[in-house]
């Protein structure tokens, strides 16, 4: 599978070239995640808002499974060549869509120790139609 479709690659540059923009005049840039990525045989996960210009350095929240998500860059070239067993790879979730900024998924991970049980908890809220409650620290 590849991991970025051409509508994906033309989003993710716009949010690059748009943080660009804000940075340069201040204003505040907080995106929806465009892309979810995952091992399909363990926890690691990422959701990327942007990618660089260099076609490779994409950013957003990872989360390798040890507890601790991280918002930065990570490579696609390096996502895209790891092997797992049984000839599976890195793939893309073909039904992730968030109306939920990298900010708040940022916060919700942190909080929950993982994206995947931040994912769990905001759908949850989405479902109930209630205001979500942060998990504590």
């Amino acid at each position: 599978m590849k991991l970025l479709t051409p509508q994906l690659h033309t989003a993710l540059r716009a949010n690059a070239i748009s943080r660009r923009a804000g940075d340069a005049s201040g204003a505040v840039f907080d995106p929806v995640p465009l892309v979810k990525l995952f091992n399909p045989l363990g926890v690691a996960t990422w959701l990327a808002t942007e990618l660089d210009e260099d076609c490779d350095t994409l950013f957003g929240l990872a989360d390798l499974g040890f507890g601790c998500p991280e918002l930065g860059c990570f490579s696609l070239a390096e996502i895209g060549t790891l092997r797992l067993p049984f000839g599976l790879r890195i793939e893309r979730d073909l039904l992730f869509e968030t109306g939920f900024s990298l900010s708040v998924w940022s916060e919700w991970a942190r909080r929950a120790g993982s994206i995947l049980w931040a994912e769990t908890l905001l759908r949850r809220a989405v479902q109930t139609g209630t205001a979500p409650e942060l998990p504590l620290s």
